[in-house]
């Protein structure tokens, strides 16, 4: 036997079977709950992973392949993705079909009195009581009606055949709580979806406009990239420098950006800013003057942190605060081989500023100045820069490494906070555009009871700087640290420091004669280890020139090698003052000090790898103020779907709704009547049990 089930179902009717079946789903609480599920886990992968950032800082972070497999799931914009925006559609759709098809039944029987309630079925419930009176049943009616009422129920007395019905409730706006709380949840999306970047999606759909990628002045960008002054709903940054104004806000995108009209300008006049002892910033604020494009009029206003500008319903909120452009006055010192005097060089903070070092050409990208510094200067723990460990015959050098490589403030644990003044930060950029950032710092800073001029270097943005500390000389500059740099890269002069060493350390005899040669040869060795060939240098070259040593003569060799190494450095560090026509220096222990701070640094200067070393020597500061600028509508809606949550949770939690029948009848053959009480509740509690006894009571006396 065969079953056609297109004669059992007709067509009209599978379809509106399936409709029904499809309803019935959307509408139901698993439904509703698997899609909270994902907008929960949605909501922490846009937590966790930055936002709208350019697409570049994403491939230097995840890599090629899984930067394409993360933009194929739009995971860089995940509130504004297709699947973010459906999953949002279905749960408002959810949640409204079942408030929609839930509430009108909740309100009946918020307004119900359940008075079809028959006397068998009160004598099954849970929680029922019967007694006799000793008065006629109007008598009791009216007794048994004002006790209950004097408890806070609502009444109502309904006439039954050969009986009464004393129906009362309380707590029935418990009912409420969940049409709030279903509700809030609409209220809450709807509002979050006003405030969303949908305004801006719309405009890209059907307006046009496209994100700028590149760079121009704003003034100069075209209509296609800027968004009406209408927009409903943006969020954006703009950075005003002190005596400057603006009327445009820029909105980062994945691709690009937007540039948003604004209906007013905004012009900062000044940038106060405190601090407090340690140098750490307490306080800022902006004195700005709106003017409003409509009328021409202006006036002035403060904007503080917590304490925006609200303004046609535009709020500018203090950000942050930044460089505007500072003038800066600096002396470069070339890095390179050969010897090149020190020059001036100016630069302006946003700008760049071209650079020859040799036959090579680079370009400094001024990308930061900092008046204050607040550095943590305990030295007890480790540096940010690590170099691995040797082996223990070497350990004097890995531990030498360790000691002058690592970070400016140094320690997490113990903080010793102190401003150490101002720093400049550029990216020196070559011909093929590969760049490599730098931190330097303008004053010397006290570490590990030494005058320091620091000077940082990363690769990428993603890394920390690693510190080269140049030890500041007698006059509180790094001139003779660059002079000993300078000889230690001249073949000539480490060829004369050598000499010099031989002919000091030797006594003038036939044996020292003979041995002359011999320890000439090896100090003129260590300075070539030492200075490298162009791969490796430094301490790490002397530890690999060990490691070729048999172990059992490593130790011995050690000590042997740096104690010609540093003799044979003093005499190159002589050999180059004379050769700048300045006197020989007294050997005491603050020169000696000076010579092992160098010698660190000259080691660290292979890391460092830059053409040229440049100090602040003065500056102009310019203040810039970082406003972030937002219309957001949707937040008074959100305000308000948070109010009815929790209107809506307390209902459902703290509001219990009690049910009273009172069943009162004549007894057979008498002029008395009988009580039938019975009690419900929708969460049976030990307060409901204790309340049904009180009132029990109550109503038998």
């Amino acid at each position: 036997m065969t079953i056609d089930t297109a004669t059992e179902y007709p067509q009209p009717a599978r379809q509106r079977r399936f409709l029904s079946d499809f309803l019935e789903l959307l509408g139901s609480m698993r439904f509703a709950i698997s899609l909270l599920s994902l907008v929960a886990i949605a909501s922490v992968i846009g937590t966790v992973l930055k936002q709208n950032e350019p697409m570049p800082n994403y491939v230097n972070q995840f890599g090629p392949f899984w930067f394409e497999v993360f933009n194929s799931l739009h995971l860089y914009a995940v509130y504004t993705s297709w699947w973010f925006l459906l999953i949002l559609i279905f749960l408002v759709s959810s949640t409204s079909l079942c408030l929609i098809r839930n509430a009108p039944k909740m309100i009946r029987d918020m307004r119900s009195w359940r008075e079809n309630v028959r006397e068998q079925s009160l004598l099954n419930f849970a929680h029922r009581s019967l007694w006799d009176s000793t008065v006629p049943r109007t008598v009791l009616t009216d007794r048994l009606a004002r006790t209950i009422a004097l408890r806070g129920y609502k009444i109502k007395i309904v006439d039954k055949t050969g009986a009464t019905l004393i129906t009362a409730k309380k707590g029935a706006a418990n009912k409420l709580g969940y049409i709030f709380a279903h509700g809030a949840i609409i209220i809450i999306l709807v509002g979050g979806a006003l405030d969303s970047d949908l305004s801006i999606k719309f405009q890209q759909w059907f307006m046009g406009k496209v994100p700028f990628e590149g760079n121009g002045l704003i003034s100069k960008i075209e209509e296609q990239h800027r968004l009406s002054v209408n927009t409903p709903t943006f969020r954006g940054n703009t950075l005003i420098p002190e005596g400057q104004k603006s009327n445009t806000t820029i909105i980062q995108q994945a691709n690009g950006v937007f540039i948003q009209d604004l209906p007013f300008t905004v012009e900062l006049k000044k940038f106060n800013i405190e601090f407090y002892s340690t140098g750490m910033p307490k306080l800022f604020a902006s004195d700005v003057e709106v003017q409003d494009h409509e009328t021409g009029k202006t006036f002035p206003a403060t904007i503080k942190v917590n304490e925006p500008l609200i303004y046609k319903g535009v709020a500018v909120y203090q950000s942050s605060f930044e460089d505007g452009g500072s003038r800066l006055q600096l002396t470069a010192y070339p890095m390179g081989a050969g010897h090149v005097a020190p020059y001036a060089l100016r630069g302006e903070v946003g700008s760049s500023t071209p650079l020859a070092a040799g036959d090579a050409q680079y370009t400094i990208e001024w990308s930061g100045f900092r008046p204050f510094n607040v550095e943590n200067m305990n030295t007890g723990s480790s540096d940010v820069r690590s170099v691995a460990k040797q082996t223990s015959l070497t350990a004097q050098l890995s531990a030498s490494l360790d000691q002058h490589s690592g970070s400016a403030g140094k320690g997490i644990n113990t903080k010793d906070l102190h401003n150490v003044g101002a720093s400049i930060q550029y990216k020196l950029r070559d011909k093929t555009g590969q760049a490599r950032e730098f931190n330097n710092y303008m004053l010397p800073v006290k570490i590990d009871d030494a005058w320091v001029f620091l000077a940082g270097m990363r690769e990428s943005p993603s890394d920390p700087f690693r510190y080269l500390r140049i030890p500041a000389d007698d006059n509180d500059s790094v001139v003779e640290w660059m002079r000993i740099f300078d000889a230690l890269q001249s073949p000539a002069l480490r060829a004369r420091a050598a000499a010099v060493y031989a002919d000091t350390a030797l006594p003038n005899d036939k044996e020292g004669n003979q041995l002359r040669p011999q320890l000439q040869a090896s100090a003129l060795k260590s300075l070539e280890i030492f200075a490298g060939d162009g791969k490796i240098a430094g301490f790490a070259a002397v530890t690999q020139f060990l490691n070729k040593i048999p172990a059992d003569q490593q130790e011995h060799a050690a000590e042997v090698f740096m104690k010609i190494l540093n003799g044979t450095l003093w005499n190159l560090w002589q050999v180059a003052r004379a050769e700048a026509g300045l006197p020989a220096l007294e050997i005491n222990d603050r020169h000696a000090r000076f010579l092992q701070l160098s010698s660190n640094a000259l080691s660290d200067a292979f890391f460092y790898r830059a053409p040229v070393y440049l100090q602040l020597k003065s500056y102009d500061e310019v203040k810039a103020s970082v406003f972030q600028v937002t219309r957001s509508p949707g937040k008074k809606v959100v305000y308000c779907g948070c109010l009815f949550l929790v209107l809506g949770i307390f209902s459902m939690f703290y509001i219990r709704e009690r049910r009273i029948w009172v069943w009162i009848k004549d007894r057979p053959g008498a002029e008395t009547a009988q009580a039938i009480f019975a009690m419900s509740t929708q969460r049976k509690t030990m307060d409901f049990d204790k309340e049904f006894l009180e009132l029990k009571t109550a109503l038998m006396q």
